[in-house]
């Protein structure tokens, strides 16, 4: 990561990418499209992209990596993107919100997916009029390929509607990831569930620690959704047109439907929380109640063996020809006895 202390005093709208460590090239995907005719191509350099723009088409331009601050620079000079907007774009820590400028729009969120833990990546999609510009951090989590098929195959709305419908085609597909998430973290529930039931170890405490750490992180990224939602729904912008809403609304709908997904299973792993410790303290319970019933039953017999121990001089029948063996009985009689009887009064009890 870089160290946020480059940072310190810096104006505002100074470019810092905030972030993993990245060597790979930036890309630049260049799709246009309108309801009859398609192009896609692929760029690492930004003049030679801007020289195949359409401006009588939809155009799509997504951008592989963010690392490269000069690019993101030039991309924001020639679009006229405002550098506080290019600020946020390069800061992976960046709040998932929504803006609204003179001559654009922009959204904010994270994109997650899962690569043996659960991972995100900083998405930015800017709507301008007739042009979207999508600033993606990292290739690990690309959900947008559904998208392309569909801008290429010609299927669906996207290739008749405008640049509006397919921002929110980009942010649909990234909730409708959230999803996918819900989806498998809920299948490691039920197995996490299971091994509780069954024989809780420590490594289910360490499990279930990891799983409440990771719907903390999910929550982070999935709470912000709802509100930048309702702020593209309430925004006055020409940029989205009237018929886009009611897609805004559906999409408002599936992320209060995460949200509380979200919630339902953070309460159930807080419960599994709960009823592991429960389970610890009941085993330690019980074997506390057996070594105590153990020590219970001796006691007794543990009395009669010291006083029978003593070396007393004057000791009844301890100089009888017989006494040292009627007496020795006689205390293994009363010994058994007292532990019997003590057995059968605590299974009377419901003790054992």
């Amino acid at each position: 990561m870089v160290d946020k202390t480059n940072k310190t005093g810096a104006p505002p709208g100074t470019l810092v990418y905030f972030g993993d460590k990245q060597t790979d090239r930036v890309k630049l995907s260049l799709i246009e499209f309108n309801e009859t005719d398609f192009i896609e191509k692929e760029f690492y350099d930004l003049s030679e992209c801007l020289d195949h723009v359409d401006t009588k088409m939809v155009r799509w331009i997504n951008v592989d990596g963010i690392h490269n601050v000069e690019l993101i620079e030039a991309i924001g000079k020639r679009f006229g993107i405002h550098s506080l907007t290019l600020e946020d774009i390069v800061n992976t820590n960046q709040r998932p919100k929504f803006e609204d400028y003179d001559n654009y729009v922009v959204a904010i969120m994270k994109m997650l997916y899962f690569d043996n833990e659960l991972q995100s990546e900083q998405l930015s999609v800017v709507l301008f009029d007739g042009m979207v510009v999508s600033f993606q951090e990292a290739h690990g989590g690309d959900a947008f390929d559904l998208i392309r098929n569909r801008i290429r195959l010609g299927k669906g709305r996207v290739r008749r509607m405008g640049a509006d419908y397919l921002a929110y085609a980009l942010i649909d597909a990234v909730v409708d990831c959230y999803f996918g998430i819900l989806e498998k973290i809920g299948d490691r529930i039920e197995i996490l569930e299971e091994d509780l039931i069954e024989e809780p170890t420590k490594e289910t405490m360490r499990q279930l620690h990891n799983m409440k750490r990771e719907m903390i992180f999910l929550r982070k990224a999935v709470w912000p959704m709802r509100e930048l939602i309702n702020n593209m729904e309430r925004s006055e912008t020409e940029l989205i047109k009237p018929t886009t809403d009611i897609y805004l609304r559906d999409v408002h709908d599936h992320t209060i439907r995460v949200i509380d997904t979200v919630e339902t299973y953070r309460d159930l792993l807080s419960g599994m929380m709960d009823i592991y410790l429960s389970s610890v303290s009941n085993k330690m319970n019980e074997v506390m109640k057996v070594l105590t019933i153990i020590t219970t039953i001796f006691v007794p017999v543990t009395f009669i063996a010291g006083v029978y121990g003593m070396n007393f001089e004057f000791m009844p029948e301890i100089h009888s020809k017989w006494g040292h063996v009627w007496g020795y009985a006689f205390a293994w009689v009363i010994m058994l006895a007292m532990m019997i009887s003590m057995v059968v009064y605590f299974k009377r009890k419901k003790w054992l």
